[in-house]
């Protein structure tokens, strides 16, 4: 039964993650034009595709489309960061979900440069420079990598041999299938 916790922790942690960076990330495009005047014509979250946000108008895109992975990163921080300071059992998955949203959104701008895949895309042919794109990727990878750092234990993994709180198992499982049935709700497609 122990690995089976460590399984169903992990498995929804890593999915849950997953979902839970690519709605964070479009709710910062939907912020962004909501702050700039744009009116969101679609947002696209259905788990079985990547997501997007599809604007009718969009009178700032470059500001628009940065705010999406900017927002993406220090949302998930915040949340972390007072569930920490709340000194919450589970907050290292909100840790492990901080961190994924570092990386995945580094990867994203820093990678996606070369092929000006999606916002990236956007981003260069709105004034961005590509050296923009590479530093927020070069800020935001090493610093996800540092908050999963040493956090391997609460999963079960090294020393813990499989050892993790079944109740965090179960409450990531139903966080994920929380994400999951929102998107299948909303998919947008």
């Amino acid at each position: 039964m122990k690995r089976l916790h460590q399984i169903i922790l992990i498995a929804s942690t890593l999915l849950g993650s997953w979902l839970g960076m690519q709605a964070v990330h479009e709710s910062g495009h939907v912020t962004g034009a909501r702050l700039t005047g744009g009116r969101v014509a679609r947002v696209v979250l259905h788990p079985l595709t990547i997501s997007r946000t599809d604007l009718a108008d969009n009178p700032h895109p470059l500001f628009v489309v940065w705010s999406g992975p900017i927002l993406g990163c220090i949302v998930p921080l915040v949340i972390w960061g007072a569930v920490a300071a709340a000194r919450l059992s589970w907050a290292f998955v909100l840790r492990f979900f901080a961190g994924f949203c570092l990386i995945a959104n580094g990867l994203y701008i820093g990678l996606g440069s070369f092929s000006r895949v999606g916002d990236c895309g956007e981003m260069l042919s709105h004034g961005s420079q590509a050296w923009q794109l590479w530093l927020f990727g070069l800020l935001t990878i090493p610093a996800g990598m540092w908050l999963w750092y040493g956090q391997g234990k609460h999963f079960g993994l090294g020393d813990a041999k499989g050892a993790v709180n079944p109740r965090i198992a179960y409450g990531c499982l139903v966080a994920f299938a929380a994400l999951a049935s929102i998107g299948f709700i909303i998919g947008g497609e």
